[in-house]
């Protein structure tokens, strides 16, 4: 990859000089990106996911773009390295039971070792923490959102791990192993997450931005604000114009690659979407939930 390329994802994150490797400069590289890189599955979204190569996620996210852990954490990976920070990669997932110890691969967790301290760090869960967390078994509270580590015991045939826990999350478990994983052992996940009918990714529209004081939300049509402590803002989007402006504005993805028809497209989807979600609510609590009310998998 260019030196041009790191550039301008300094650039994107606002960072001019993030200095030689220390933990401050993590914290800055981290809430930077959480502010200013989108979680989100638009391109999955028009049929067409882009790869999970870091040197590719970093270039898109250089460029405006946004994406999902394997994207956003990849990339970030790759930034830190290239500024000489000490990056390993491991095999993640999501779970929504909170009791679970699995991991399905469908996350990539990163941890970064600097002043002889090692970190969780993760800019790739849309409603993750806004600075990293010492890797040790704790609790912390980052604006008033709760959030631990403590040790995973293996499983048959799985080493030991970490889980993060976060009561605040739909999804409030994050479970990853301590062996270093490869690009190569998410890519099978990826194809079916970013391409199979019955993957959440594919079947929601879903954009994230944290800041230091809460979340910002796109579900479908549905646009909420998520604060620690206060009840959920939300608002429906009116139609492609408010819908647009909330994708550039609020979550500072570019749209310059979406050409009339995608925009079409997108929207349509979106709100065909929204309208049968709409229709079985409407009908009663025992149909099934749909694209607004499910929890996307934030991974």
């Amino acid at each position: 990859m260019t030196t041009g390329t790191y550039s301008d994802y300094l650039r994107r994150l606002g960072i001019t000089d993030p200095g030689t490797p220390s933990a401050e400069g993590l914290f800055a590289l981290q809430r930077a990106h959480v502010e200013r890189v989108s979680y989100d599955n638009v391109d999955i979204q028009l049929g067409r996911p882009p790869g999970i190569d870091p040197e590719l996620s970093a270039r898109r996210i250089a460029a405006g773009f946004g994406g999902y852990c394997f994207h956003l954490n990849g990339g970030f990976a790759a930034l830190l390295e290239h500024l000489g920070y000490d990056v390993t990669r491991h095999l993640g997932g999501v779970e929504a039971d909170a009791s679970s110890r699995a991991v399905n691969g469908h996350h990539l967790s990163l941890t970064v070792r600097t002043g002889g301290t090692a970190y969780w760090v993760d800019v790739g869960l849309g409603d993750g923490p806004h600075e990293p967390l010492p890797l040790r078994e704790g609790t912390w509270e980052q604006g008033g959102f709760r959030y631990a580590l403590e040790r995973l015991e293996p499983l048959e045939g799985e080493g030991p791990g970490w889980s993060y826990l976060t009561p605040d999350s739909p999804m409030p478990r994050v479970n990853f192993r301590d062996a270093p994983a490869t690009t190569a052992d998410f890519e099978e996940t990826h194809t079916w997450l970013s391409t199979s009918a019955d993957s959440s990714f594919v079947r929601t529209l879903a954009l994230f931005r944290r800041d230091a004081d809460g979340v910002d939300v796109l579900r479908g049509r549905v646009l909420s604000r998520v604060t620690a402590g206060k009840p959920v803002q939300e608002r429906e989007l009116a139609g492609p114009r408010e819908f647009f402006e909330a994708v550039a504005g609020t979550f500072g993805r570019n749209t310059d690659d979406l050409t009339a028809a995608d925009r079409e497209a997108l929207w349509g989807r979106v709100d065909r979407a929204h309208r049968a979600w709409r229709a079985s609510r409407e009908a009663g609590p025992h149909r099934a939930e749909g694209p607004e009310g499910a929890a996307v998998a934030a991974s």
